[in-house]
């Protein structure tokens, strides 16, 4: 379980907290989905999580464990699919996943197997020799999902794990972590697709200005406003239609 208290954040240089005393529960074995506008506070959270960045206030606990006491057990229970490619691009897949496992204690035999696994569940086996930086978005997005996942996180944080890729790559992705699910990984991700959302999370929290203004599974939440005929209703029914943009 993911236990959240009090959780808040405010960058040095901003007037506003990004998340605002924040509390929130997340079962084992859940799909949780972070929905919101952009800056909503999301990725924030998400990061906090993740132990890349610290909070201002407040405190988590995953799985009983925190960070102030527990960080190296921590960290290799959980696994990380930032929005930005976390790959080196002149290095081949293969050499950018064994490097990446080993910094999980993964080597020899092991290492080596769990890649070739990966590889070619995801459909990017006859690619390992290849250079990062010829693959298409979706690849890059696919590799990125599998170096988090080859030292068998028990929680698994995606920021945005679809964006940019085709519907191929995208189906390939969300079908490779619903395996995961079922094999026991709790799964937190963001999203700024609805319809994905809908169909694939156990559970959803809609975030906006770094607060969470409701929670709970989809069809809960579709049936509690009437007028809503799925998901997207609901989230823009809360959040209004004015464009959130950032520059």
């Amino acid at each position: 379980m993911i236990q959240i208290s009090h959780l808040s954040k405010k960058y040095k240089n901003n007037e506003e907290y990004s998340v605002v005393d924040l509390d929130l529960k997340i079962a084992e074995g859940e799909i949780f989905g972070l929905l919101g506008p952009n800056g909503a506070g999301k990725t924030t959270l998400i990061s906090m999580l993740s132990s890349l960045i610290k909070p201002t206030s407040g405190s988590f606990s995953i799985n009983g464990l925190t960070f102030q006491k527990n960080a190296n057990q921590l960290k290799r229970s959980i696994g990380i699919v930032p929005q930005e490619y976390a790959l080196y691009p002149t290095l081949t897949a293969y050499e950018n996943l064994h490097y990446l496992g080993s910094m999980y204690g993964l080597k020899g035999k092991q290492l080596k197997e769990k890649i070739h696994s990966h590889l070619e569940i995801l459909g990017l086996k006859k690619f390992y020799n290849k250079k990062v930086d010829t693959f298409s978005g979706g690849m890059k997005r696919r590799v990125n999902l599998i170096a988090s996942i080859l030292h068998g996180p028990k929680v698994l944080f995606l920021d945005e794990p679809t964006v940019g890729v085709d519907v191929q790559s995208k189906n390939v992705i969300m079908e490779h972590l619903k395996k995961l699910n079922a094999q026991g990984t709790t799964i937190i991700y963001t999203s700024h697709h609805l319809n994905e959302a809908e169909q694939f999370c156990s559970k959803v929290a809609i975030i906006d200005h770094g607060r969470i203004i409701i929670e709970g599974a989809p069809k809960d939440l579709i049936s509690k406003y009437p007028e809503s005929r799925n998901l997207e209703d609901v989230f823009l029914t809360l959040t209004g239609k004015a464009l959130r943009d950032h520059a």
